[in-house]
C-alpha cells in the first residue's frame, strides 16, 4: 500500500477594516479549517489598511518570524471613489510588492477582497444577481436595507446574521463572477494588479471576494 503524505494546509493572514469583514472570515476559518489555516489579524486597521499590515510584520515578531511560511495575505475591504487616485494606488502596490517578497520561491500571493462601496453588495450577492450603485450614504443605507429583506435581523458585526448569510456563498460566487465578466471596461477579469488597480480606480458596482472561495474550494476538491 503506498505511503500516505500529509497535505501541508496553506497558511493565510488575513487582514480587514469591518466588523462584518472579520464575522465572514470566522465563518471562512471555521468552514475551511480542514483544507487551509486562515489567521485573521485580532483587530481591524484603525487608520490605513495596508500601511497598518505592513507595519505589523516589519515590528510585530508574530507576523515577522511566520513571514516565510505564509502562503497568502489577503485584504479584505471596500473599493471606495475616496481612494481611487493613481497616488493610493501606487502606495498599496509598494506595499502588495514588499509582502509578495517577505516569502522566497513561491512568493506570497497577495489577494485583495475588494467590494466596492459596503460589504453589503457582496452580501446581497449571496441571494439576489444585481449592480445597484454602492458608493454614496443613501445607496450603502439603501444595501443594509435590500439584506435586511433576505436576514431581518441583519445589523453590521452581527456574527449571528453574517453566518446566516455566509453559507449562500456558492450563489454569490455565481453573481460575482457574473458581474465582473459584463463590466466591458475592465482590462481584464482575472486577478492581476492591472485590473486590481482599474476596479479601485472606477469603482464600479463588484466584488473580488469570490476569488478567495473559488481558492478555498479549490484546495477542498484536492484534499
Amino acid at each position: 500500500m503506498p505511503r500516505q503524505i500529509k497535505r501541508v494546509k496553506p497558511l493565510i493572514y488575513v487582514f480587514y477594516e469591518g466588523e462584518s469583514e472579520q464575522q465572514y472570515i470566522d465563518y471562512l476559518k471555521n468552514q475551511f479549517s480542514d483544507v487551509a489555516v486562515i489567521k485573521r489579524c485580532a483587530k481591524r486597521a484603525s487608520t490605513n489598511l495596508f500601511e497598518d499590515t505592513k507595519s505589523r510584520f516589519e515590528k510585530d515578531k508574530k507576523y515577522r518570524d511566520t513571514a516565510e511560511a505564509t502562503d497568502e495575505i489577503w485584504f479584505f475591504f471596500d473599493a471606495e471613489l475616496k481612494d481611487s487616485s493613481d497616488e493610493v494606488w501606487a502606495d498599496r502596490l509598494k506595499i502588495i510588492n514588499y509582502l509578495r517578497k517577505l516569502r522566497k520561491k513561491p512568493n506570497i500571493r497577495v489577494r485583495l477582497l475588494m467590494t466596492s462601496g459596503c460589504i453589503e453588495y457582496w452580501f446581497m450577492l449571496h441571494f439576489k444577481d444585481c449592480a445597484p450603485p454602492t458608493q454614496t450614504e443613501a445607496d450603502k443605507n439603501n444595501l443594509v436595507k435590500d439584506v435586511k429583506k433576505f436576514i431581518s435581523i441583519y445589523k453590521k458585526g452581527d456574527k449571528d446574521s453574517i453566518w446566516q448569510i455566509a453559507p449562500n456563498y456558492p450563489t454569490a460566487v455565481k453573481y460575482a463572477k457574473k458581474r465582473l465578466q459584463n463590466i466591458s471596461e475592465i482590462p481584464c477579469i482575472e486577478d492581476t494588479d492591472e485590473r486590481n488597480q482599474w476596479l479601485c480606480k472606477y469603482c464600479v458596482t463588484f466584488s473580488t471576494v469570490f476569488e478567495a472561495l473559488d481558492f478555498l474550494e479549490s484546495l477542498s476538491s484536492v484534499a
